[in-house]
């Protein structure tokens, strides 16, 4: 499957909360998306602090080596490789007494070699009536810096879902407009559309949103992450559903969250880009057993297919201790393949949620 380059680009975002993936699968992803015609990988999983809570502290040799490879390995596919780094409340502290800090982060990205850095604001209090003059500061203070080809911003409220604002505070008002005023022109903007999970993104939002921020937005587009208490209990396995062939001509692009799955995030994002690929012709259902049989093999393929309404509506806590032995012996016949072997650790509670995450 392959892009034709006209419509805004699709890849991924690993910014989830919990068990991250490790870097062998991340390497492994980059041919994985330059097959699917996706042009972008993302790296800010919300566990990484150096770039989040601790972001002053450097990355170690070990990771800055480990980094740096798996960004060659993207270029290699001709997928571009990004960082999503997040000065964790910094617009609520004095920016000019922190820039030597923020100049001395980038400038140890820079090494890496990410073609897109992003500036992540999102998930952290933003109750504060300065808060777009200042996070519109920080963005260029790094730009100035950053050697990266494409900037990202992600706002604090990057929804009109009214749980931001239950979680974070009380949205400044005019912040989202006067956000798109401040920011350079040339910075994308994320916005996860009408919720923070969004089901779909209606044109009129997205019009609105435009319009809002003086630019299309850049969908940051939940699904299928699985990373919250609610969630982490079921495999969002199914396809993609209500993304249509024009979406892409409504936005700026397309990161897709994943789940903490990566292997078996695989088989929606196979989906998608059979979605874009067949327009109106497009069947979820089909596009699933597709999925199923092109990565997993036949015998492993049918189990995922039978087992789908388990995976993606009953969940851990809807199955007793008879279905999940049973579920255990029959993917540990696979216990080989990547795939079984992540459904064999959600099965043993590997990703339940731990609200020690957030914090």
């Amino acid at each position: 499957m392959t892009d034709d380059g006209a419509s805004a680009p699709v890849g991924i975002i690993e910014g989830f909360f919990g068990k991250p993936w490790s870097w062998d699968d991340r390497t492994a992803y980059a041919g994985f998306l330059a097959e699917l015609g996706f042009q972008f990988y993302i790296y800010a999983p919300k566990d990484d602090r150096l770039l989040r809570q601790r972001w002053r502290e450097p990355w170690p040799e070990a990771t800055m080596e480990v980094a740096t490879s798996t960004a060659a390995a993207y270029r290699e596919k001709g997928v571009k490789f990004g960082i999503g780094l997040s000065p964790f409340e910094l617009h609520l502290q004095d920016p000019a007494a922190n820039t030597a800090d923020l100049r001395e982060k980038v400038r140890q990205l820079n090494d890496v070699g990410p073609e897109i850095l992003c500036i992540l604001f999102d998930d952290m209090r933003g109750d504060d009536p300065e808060l777009a003059s200042r996070q519109a500061a920080i963005a260029d203070e790094i730009c100035a810096v950053s050697t990266a080809d494409h900037f990202i911003a992600c706002p604090s409220y990057y929804s009109f879902d009214p749980v931001i604002e239950r979680v974070y505070g009380t949205r400044p008002q005019g912040y989202l407009a006067d956000l798109g005023r401040l920011l350079d022109p040339e910075i994308d903007i994320f916005w996860t559309g009408p919720r923070v999970c969004s089901r779909s993104y209606p044109k009129a939002h997205l019009d609105e949103v435009a319009d809002l921020l003086r630019r299309r937005p850049f969908l940051w587009d939940n699904y299928p992450v699985n990373d919250s208490k609610l969630m982490s209990p079921f495999l969002h396995l199914g396809p993609f559903h209500d993304r249509p062939a024009e979406l892409r001509e409504q936005i700026a692009g397309q990161a897709v969250n994943p789940m903490n799955q990566a292997w078996l995030s695989r088989l929606p994002l196979h989906s998608l880009a059979t979605s874009y690929e067949l327009g109106d012709a497009y069947d979820p259902a089909a596009a699933y057993a597709t999925a199923c049989r092109a990565l997993c093999g036949e015998a492993l393929a049918e189990a995922l297919i039978s087992d789908f309404e388990i995976f993606q509506k009953k969940g851990l806590e809807g199955m007793d201790a008879t279905e999940r032995d049973a579920m255990d012996k029959r993917y540990g016949a696979f216990r080989g393949d990547p795939y079984a072997a992540e459904v064999l650790r959600w099965l043993a509670g590997d990703y339940v949620f731990d609200p020690a995450c957030l914090t």
